[in-house]
């Protein structure tokens, strides 16, 4: 089964719920593969060192409300044993993230590269579009950056705004069945024998008829 995960190496609900995905493909008895998509939840952020707090407080509408925002996602994040540093981390354009965690899938890196993406931002407090931290931790995880790919990234981005992704994270299931949000991993395993099921039935249903006996009578 194919399942694709829109998400933002940015965003603490992808982070939740890329781990998520992975302990439900563990515990999921079929096979799963799994493709990281690219969504920017800012395409025209700018990565110049700013502490993301202060970047929030000023969407948002002051400290007091990014606190409450924080607070709440950090929690349930440390229940996942995630560790998210909101104070550490670093607002960034994620363009070239994407690039590599694309880049990474070509070797079968792809969803380790995602990984130290997001603890590189929430945890480790670094710069995930500065070029210098980005050759590092691609050398980190085993990823050659070839420097290819840009226009890949721009036509998934395109695909993403075709399919209407508005939020994320968002899985897609074989093209077809969509899950939004961070969701428990219970509700994944759920949701990936759901899509078996379905997709078994739907296949059943298009086999071409074969030859048969019926009323009583064989094409012979």
């Amino acid at each position: 089964m194919k399942v694709e995960i829109f998400s933002d190496v940015v965003c603490p609900w992808c982070y939740i719920g890329h781990h998520r995905l992975r302990q439900a493909v563990r515990l999921y008895e079929g096979a799963v593969e799994v493709a990281h998509r690219p969504f920017q939840l800012d395409p025209d952020g700018v990565s110049g060192g700013e502490p993301l707090l202060g970047a929030l407080e000023r969407k948002f509408g002051g400290a007091a409300r990014v606190a409450q925002m924080t607070g709440h996602v950090t929690g349930v994040a440390a229940q996942d044993g995630l560790e998210i540093r909101f104070d550490r981390a670093i607002a960034a354009n994620t363009f070239e993230a994407h690039r590599l965690i694309q880049l990474a899938g070509r070797t079968g890196r792809e969803a380790d590269m995602a990984d130290r993406l997001f603890r590189a931002h929430f945890t480790d407090g670094l710069d995930v579009g500065d070029p210098a931290t980005l050759a590092a931790l691609a050398e980190e995880v085993g990823v050659e950056d070839t420097g290819e790919g840009a226009e890949e990234m721009r036509a998934e981005l395109a695909r993403a705004r075709a399919l209407g992704v508005q939020a994320v994270p968002l899985f897609l299931f074989e093209e077809k069945f969509a899950v939004s949000g961070a969701q428990p991993v219970e509700t994944l395993v759920a949701a990936l024998r759901e899509v078996e099921e379905r997709t078994a039935q739907e296949r059943a249903v298009r086999v071409p008829d074969g030859e048969d006996c019926g009323d009583g009578t064989c094409a012979v």
